[in-house]
């Protein structure tokens, strides 16, 4: 086929896409909002092995509805309420179109000027939209600020740490100490709500993270890190880095710049402010006063992906919550989210949220604030209207009165079939039911709770979704099977210290995991310092190099009573132990007669 040829051919098919884009906007809310489907259903709808030869298109088109959107979470629904908004437009898909064509690299001014010199208008503009000082504008001959696109919010953090890492270092270059002694005592600073990813920024940089306890406002202060940074030069570490954040990811609670802004340019810190979600907010001047103390400031990252949509609509939606003596808002709404709750035990907010998510009717997923499990109602699509409030709220109020009247039946008489038409929905493979958990204690999330080395034993998802054990169980034999391979699985030194702190802002769907920790030292040296990011996380009841990671259930005596069979376990293989004949361990050191326990991470020396 020709150049021309296929330039028609694309002028054609690229016409029925468009048209199937504006459609399936269009109609969008007569589709799921989130799948139902089980983890592997895809692989019985492809071949095994990539096609030989190229397709037909109408064939490949074909897929689009019978392959790809049943197991499509509809990000741009108005029944989508989970995480936080990743929007589209119009004139962002034609702009992308155009984007494609061009198809260049612009790594450099030189590799494509147009590029490079598009990306310092347009963050210049970003910048004075929300009103940031000149300092950070590329037009300001004066410093050397200026925006940069990066690929997420979480690569600004850790490439702010690197740039404070790379400015401490060169301080203390004729200091006679080397780099990785210098680096071996840097400690930054975050409050205990932030994201996940300003932990994962310190474990990858290697250099010591705090986690700030914040106030009754979830809000980090600055009488609490001048505490923490004190204590730390006592101890001879460098205190060198602060990351701020404006509207967290459990509550949307903003730090107080006003007070950490001075504390860190008295004692020489990089402060980065984290606004990812809120930072869009700042165009409207009413909601500036919550950056005020933005000027101390070395780095700010925002996604304007996260444009402020529906904050009127949260309002609404809120007001709903509030006028039902059942629920309760968990934490003051600001901007867009609204985190409320069922009042009485974690259990029952968990149960609605779980029947909510599987209905496919509306989907949301938790937060843990303050040992209270939560929901986070973000409004996230643009073609989100009143009605779809009102809709939305009709079903949680209905779904919440089956669960206090503990009702296992259907949700499907809450709205008419005459309202919603779904997608057919393709045949899946179920795992057997188990027994259902029952767990009023929650206990520490494993999914979504801001520590990046977790056991990933099930998607985030899954845990606001399925309120029995089939999938979970399921799911976790296929990772131990194919991912794992017998490694032991880390946590992070957050996780570790503070597994019992329930304070801390965790995601989704929880299970403890006791573990004893043996006696921790100071170290010194950037070896040590590398063991002690990456120390293997304890587990106990080790047998024959299994762990074993029990539901939570009521811990009445009747349930002590009961079989193994009516406990199911999701089991974790982490090494291969052999029981010798005298006791002890094959392969393990003994001391005594007894095994020895490592005494950084508690796992028995082998």
């Amino acid at each position: 086929m020709g150049n021309n040829s296929r330039s028609y051919m694309y002028t054609y098919i690229g016409k029925e896409m468009v048209d199937y884009i504006a459609n399936y906007l269009q109609n969008i809310r007569q589709r799921r909002v989130f799948p139902n489907v089980s983890p592997g259903y895809m692989r019985t709808l492809v071949p095994e092995t990539a096609p030989q030869d190229g397709e037909h298109w109408d064939d490949i088109f074909r897929d689009v509805e019978r392959v790809i959107m049943p197991g499509i979470t509809h990000w741009q629904s108005p029944y989508m309420h989970a995480y936080f908004p990743a929007l589209n437009s119009f004139p962002s898909l034609l702009g992308d179109m155009l984007a494609d064509a061009i198809g260049c690299l612009g790594f450099t001014w030189a590799s494509s000027p147009a590029c490079t010199e598009l990306e310092t208008i347009v963050m210049d503009w970003l910048g004075k939209m929300i009103g940031l000082p000149s300092g950070f504008l590329h037009s300001n001959k004066q410093t050397m600020g200026g925006g940069v696109i990066q690929v997420t919010a979480s690569d600004c953090t850790f490439i702010s740490l690197l740039a404070a890492r790379t400015e401490i270092l060169r301080k203390f270059k004729n200091s006679g100490l080397e780099d990785m002694e210098v680096n071996s005592r840097l400690v930054a600073y975050c409050s205990d709500q932030a994201h996940s990813s300003v932990e994962k920024a310190g474990l990858i940089a290697l250099v010591k993270m705090r986690f700030i306890e914040c106030d009754d406002e979830l809000s980090m202060r600055g009488d609490a890190i001048q505490e923490v940074i004190d204590k730390d030069r006592e101890d001879g570490l460098i205190p060198f880095y602060v990351c701020a954040t404006l509207g967290t990811t459990g509550a949307c609670a903003f730090d107080n710049l006003k007070e950490i802004g001075p504390i860190c340019e008295r004692q020489g810190l990089w402060l980065h402010i984290d606004a990812a979600y809120a930072g869009t907010a700042f165009i409207c001047p009413e909601f500036r006063k919550y950056m005020e103390g933005v000027e101390y400031a070395n780095s700010f990252a925002f996604n304007p992906s996260k444009w402020m949509m529906g904050i009127r609509l949260a309002t609404k939606f809120e007001l709903l919550v509030r006028n039902d003596s059942r629920f309760e808002v968990a934490a003051k709404r600001i901007l867009g989210m609204v985190v409320f709750r069922l009042k009485g035990e974690n259990e029952l907010t968990e149960i609605l949220l779980k029947r909510l998510n599987r209905s496919g009717k509306v989907h949301m997923v938790p937060a843990s604030l303050r040992g209270k499990y939560v929901i986070r109602f973000t409004v996230t699509s643009q073609y989100t209207e009143d009605c779809d409030i009102e809709r939305d709220w009709k079903i949680i109020s209905a779904t919440a009165t089956k669960v206090l009247h503990d009702d296992e039946s259907t949700d499907e008489d809450v709205i008419s079939p005459d309202d919603e038409v779904f997608e057919k929905e393709i045949p899946i493979l179920r795992v057997p039911r188990v027994t259902p958990l029952k767990r009023k204690d929650y206990g520490i999330s494993l999914l979504l709770s801001n520590v990046p080395m977790s056991p990933k034993l099930i998607n985030g998802s899954f845990a606001a979704l399925f309120d029995n054990n089939d999938v979970i169980v399921e799911f976790a034999k296929q990772i131990t099977n194919t991912d794992f391979n017998g490694r032991p699985i880390r946590l992070s030194p957050r996780r570790r210290l503070k597994l019992k702190d329930s304070t801390k802002q965790k995601s989704l769907d929880t299970y403890k995991i006791n573990r004893p920790l043996c006696n921790r030292q100071k170290y010194g040296s950037l070896d040590s310092k590398i063991e002690e990011i990456l120390e293997l996380s304890t587990l106990n009841d080790q047998t024959n190099g299994v762990c074993d990671i029990e539901d939570i259930r009521e811990t009445d005596s009747e349930q002590n009573q009961s079989s193994e069979e009516e406990h199911p376990t999701v089991q974790v293989h982490i090494s291969q132990f052999t029981e010798s004949s005298n006791g002890n361990t094959s392969g393990s050191v003994a001391v005594n007669g007894s095994p020895q326990c490592c005494k950084h991470c508690g796992h028995v020396i082998d």
